[in-house]
């Protein structure tokens, strides 16, 4: 074996071809892997050793909703369909190929060239950068990938972000940090990191590269330039090996969803955990935090707000002015057990705050630490970091007994109290101690190659605690951090968000570089969390944005001790309670939203460039964004103003939701914006938003299921809306919903309604609402049906009804 030079890179040979994968050896001991896994799915792993360093794998879980202990091993090709490709090789190049994507490696350096079918036949998409574009040991022990930068390439992904959408002529590190009150324009990094980016070029066509590492890798889109080298971008990884998936579009839709198949199964939370959740520091820090809980049931009842939950925050078990994860303080909550009841009797679910590390003065620390159970040294003694409130230690979720230990602490002091839920937070695992080893599974290896993998696995294990104690019903995590593939266990949110008006703006793209980056179920502090209380306006504004985000939370930790509460501004509070009635209304949209991320990978809010690439107006980075493929939002983010200047795709005829006014596509119009009621919120002609027209208010009431109906001017059009019983996880392919086709001309409407599923609906007829000014005759299941005005969300509209 010979060392490699500058002088010259490796010269690689085609050595093994084995099913999906080719094998590639060079002069130097350095070995390529090449994984051809679907049409549009080709994976490298290059060991510039020779062998495997990186761990298993705990992100790449094709459609399914779990791995297995101890991760996935980087030689698996399970789960993927494998399909035939032809391997060609000649004139010092080898050139794999399969109908969606091709990969030509030159052999002398193994620099890639990715191209994928175009108008004209095969059109390059990425090609490393031609002078050094890896590390064959050249530098330092970390992983690099140098790609050449095509002009007019944007850059999205990379989870959550601060600032514009767009990555380009910018450097993250994805290190997972606690970055309370973060400026969300500017700050980076914050609290989730995924290392997957779509790249769409300057004509619109896209592709996905998702690099399966969590050793804090660097990415940089054009920030550093360097005279000896093209302009380039380049992801540097601290350890392991350079392993990524290349996805092929051209659309870009389609790659967000193969991205999002290829981490695994998005869970479908409970029905309940797309309601409000109210939340603050403040009463659970009261001395008297079970009075002060009880007064907030009593708040959302003399409003008569709807309400199903309560994110109950870290002082319920603390100890003095500290908190100790897995006790309750009995002082504060001298009943906890009616203090659970009185919630559940109350229809509101409590979410109670856990936390992955014990502080040193923890009265189980020691113990835990005899155990080994803890991320510790060579031997075995704890790392010591700093965390909040003091020092402690950090369970380590590599080691299965620890994890046993936690899951068991959650079924015997939550779950056996009634609680359904759990909230993890402060699980950044900030430990930057490099003797910091774990368990893994039996093979103990350094931890700093995988804190990210240890918020995952406590994820996990919140969730298999719930499964096993209530194996009938779906299961709800909610978490701070993350990494690739938390979709399949948690919800989230944007953090400890700064109260500000930038912060709502930037907090909306936050979350819509998660929905790229395979993670939908996601949401806000609604009101800001840290700083200033905010004033009525911007709390107006938040929760006017906030009413259709899957998570809806209004939490806080003013530092003027105020609490951020529905009622808190007289003034404001009447449109505040009218505002989340309405999102009362909308949360059959949401749950269908996110049983078809769930069961088909499509991400809830997206880019207006996402479905409309022919459009380029739709690629400039303002506010309005789609909420599922057919609703363009467009909420009011600026301080003082009445109206908002919206840009509509063109190919679309689009209906406002609080008129039903027309409006033409490609054109930009001044919509009406007054802080109350829905924001900006258009469909386009030719689909349907499944409501709820019940009463809203505190008391629940039975549900009347409804879709407002937005026809074509001619054609045919189908819709449906998944409305399930909530219960326990099933196959996608077995959906039960609403279902309606609409074969419409200049004179008439034939509506056909029904019900697809096993089980009776939940409601014995759906609630059919036509715009006011539809005048067409309309029959309903081959008969001439009777439409009546009716008021349907505030709006006068035609109404008629399908009785199962």
């Amino acid at each position: 074996m010979r060392k490699a030079s500058l002088a010259r890179p490796p010269r690689f040979t085609l050595a093994e071809r084995a099913g999906p994968r080719v094998t590639l050896r060079a002069d130097t001991g350095a070995i390529a892997h090449v994984f051809v896994l679907e049409e549009d799915v080709i994976r490298v792993l290059l060991l510039a050793g020779g062998r495997v360093t990186s761990p298993p794998s705990w992100a790449v879980a094709p459609g399914q909703d779990d791995i297995a202990e101890p991760g996935r091993d980087r030689m698996d090709v399970s789960g993927f369909g494998a399909p035939a490709f032809t391997v060609a090789e000649g004139e010092g190049r080898l050139v794999l190929t399969t109908t969606r994507l091709r990969l030509e490696i030159t052999l002398d350096g193994f620099f890639c060239r990715w191209s994928q079918p175009g108008r004209d036949g095969w059109r390059v998409i990425a090609e490393d950068r031609p002078t050094q574009a890896y590390n064959f040991g050249w530098w330092d022990g970390g992983v690099y990938h140098y790609v050449n930068r095509q002009p007019g390439e944007r850059y999205y992904g990379l989870g959550e972000r601060a600032g514009a959408m767009d990555r380009a002529g910018r450097r993250f590190r994805l290190t997972n940090l606690d970055p309370m009150g973060y400026d969300a324009s500017s700050d980076d990094p914050l609290y989730k990191s995924i290392p997957y980016v779509l790249v769409v070029d300057a004509e619109g066509m896209a592709h996905g590269v998702f690099y399966d590492t969590t050793a804090d890798p660097v990415f940089d889109f054009g920030h550093e330039h360097d005279n000896y080298h093209p302009r380039y971008r380049y992801m540097r990884a601290d350890s392991g090996d350079l392993d990524y998936y290349m996805i092929a579009g051209p659309d870009a839709l389609e790659v967000t969803r193969r991205y999002t198949w290829l981490t695994g199964r998005p869970a479908l939370m409970p029905r309940w955990a797309v309601g409000y959740s109210g939340s603050t520091m403040t009463y659970t820090d009261a001395p008297n935090a079970q009075e002060r809980m009880g007064e907030f049931i009593a708040g959302v009842r003399r409003h008569d707000i709807p309400c199903e939950s309560f994110h109950l925050s870290s002082g319920y078990t603390s100890i003095g002015d500290k908190r100790y994860v897995f006790h309750w303080n009995r002082d504060k909550f001298p009943d906890v057990g009616g203090f659970v009841r009185d919630y559940a009797e109350a229809g509101v679910q409590l979410v109670p705050n856990i936390k992955p590390a014990l502080l040193v003065s923890h009265p189980l620390y020691a113990d835990l630490a005899a155990k080994g159970w803890f991320v510790g040294d060579a031997d075995g003694d704890p790392i010591v970091c700093q965390f909040w409130d003091e020092v402690g230690s950090y369970i380590d979720f590599t080691n299965p007994d620890a994890a046993a230990w936690w899951r068991a602490r959650v079924t015997e002091q939550l779950l056996a109290h009634g609680i359904r839920s759990t909230w993890n937070d402060n699980n950044e695992y900030e430990i930057w101690d490099a003797r910091a080893r774990i368990a893994g599974f039996g093979e103990g290896r350094p931890a700093a190659g995988e804190r990210p993998v240890q918020t995952l696995l406590m994820m996990r294990a919140s969730r298999a605690a719930q499964i096993a104690y209530r194996p009938g019903e779906r299961p709800y995590v909610v978490t701070r951090s993350g990494m690739a593939g938390m979709q399949r266990y948690a919800q989230t949110w944007s953090g400890d968000n700064y109260t500000a008006w930038k912060t709502l703006r930037f907090n909306q793209k936050m979350g819509l570089g998660m929905a790229l980056s395979g993670v939908s179920n996601t949401g806000h502090d609604i009101g800001g969390f840290a700083g200033p209380a905010p004033g009525p306006e911007l709390l107006l504004r938040w929760v006017q944005a906030g009413i259709v985000m899957p998570r809806f939370s209004i939490h806080s930790w003013n530092s003027d001790r105020t609490v951020n509460e529905p009622w808190m501004y007289p003034e404001a509070t009447p449109a505040i309670v009218d505002m989340m009635r309405l999102r009362r209304a909308l949360q059959p949209l949401l749950h269908d939203l996110l049983w078809r991320h769930h069961a088909d990978y499509q991400p809830v809010t997206r880019p207006l460039w996402l479905d409309f690439p022919e459009d380029p107006r739709a690629r400039e980075d303002g506010d309005a964004y789609m909420l599922g493929p057919d609703l363009l939002v467009a909420p009011a983010l600026d301080e003082g103003v009445q109206t908002v200047r919206v840009y509509l795709p063109a190919g679309a005829r689009w209906r406002d939701l609080r008129d039903d006014v027309r409006h033409a596509g490609g054109a930009e119009y001044d919509l009406a914006a007054p802080p109350r009621g829905l924001p900006p919120i258009l469909a386009r002609e030719g689909s349907g938003v499944f409501v709820d027209l019940a009463p809203a208010g505190f008391a629940a009431a039975e549900p009347q299921p409804g879709v407002l109906l937005y026809p074509p001017q001619e054609g045919t059009m189908t819709w449906s809306g998944f409305d399930e019983h909530d219960s326990a996880p099933r196959d996608p392919a077995m959906a039960q919903g609403w279902t309606l086709k609409v074969e419409a001309d200049a004179g008439a409407l034939a509506i056909e309604a029904g019900w697809t599923g096993s089980t009776p609906p939940p409601a014995n007829a759906l609630r059919i609402l036509l715009p006011r000014d539809e005048t067409r005759r309309v029959a309903l299941n081959g008969a001439p049906a009777t439409v009546a005005r009716t008021e349907a969300l505030g709006v006068e509209r035609l109404g008629l009804t399908w009785a199962v």
